[in-house]
């Protein structure tokens, strides 16, 4: 966070929750006339688990899933119903596009753990590819439940399922020790 300046900070918060929530209010009215509708927003996992260096990121993606959450209330009385898909990585250049960590000198031998983790080839294989979450939201849009959230795939149900079960703060002494300990 401290290593963010003004524009990255507004570019992912336009990013990840702005043009989310831009778009669907243009549709609002459409959707509300038809009455019947569904909306769906490409989350992720990392609005439902933190981990370190991208507290923006995850603060965008918890903010959408708690929009979401909402808006399912407010539209649900107009038949038009909204749904979260939440994965994990997906087999994309978004680590070299998009992943923005900080740049601050404090931080560096830390953030250079971090990035080990998420770089290694292992993890980097068990990736979802573009087909494989747009499956994800077919089935989403399809199957005719009024579900709120989609962890996508194998992976991030791995690791909601692990934060829910160990609870909170059990699942953040794993994370400290994965990144934080040397």
């Amino acid at each position: 966070m401290e290593g963010t300046n003004e524009e990255r900070l507004t570019n992912e918060i336009n990013t990840y929750l702005l043009r989310a929530i831009r778009v669907t209010q243009a549709f609002i009215p459409y959707f509300r006339k038809h009455k019947k509708a569904l909306f769906i927003a490409t989350a992720s996992i990392g609005g439902l688990v933190t981990f370190s260096f991208n507290s923006i990121y995850h603060a965008t993606k918890w903010v959408l899933e708690g929009w979401s959450e909402s808006l399912s209330f407010e539209l649900g009385q107009f038949g038009i119903g909204v749904k979260t898909v939440s994965p994990v990585g997906i087999s994309t250049d978004f680590a070299s596009r998009k992943l923005v960590m900080t740049n601050h000198a404090a931080y560096s031998d830390r953030m250079e753990k971090v990035l080990q983790v998420f770089k290694d080839p292992g993890r980097v294989l068990s990736h979802s590819t573009a087909e494989d979450i747009a499956a994800e939201e077919y089935e989403a849009a399809t199957d005719g439940k009024k579900q709120l959230r989609y962890v996508a795939r194998n992976d991030a149900k791995a690791i909601y399922a692990q934060r829910l079960q160990v609870g909170d703060e059990t699942f953040r002494n794993g994370v400290m020790k994965l990144f934080f300990v040397d």
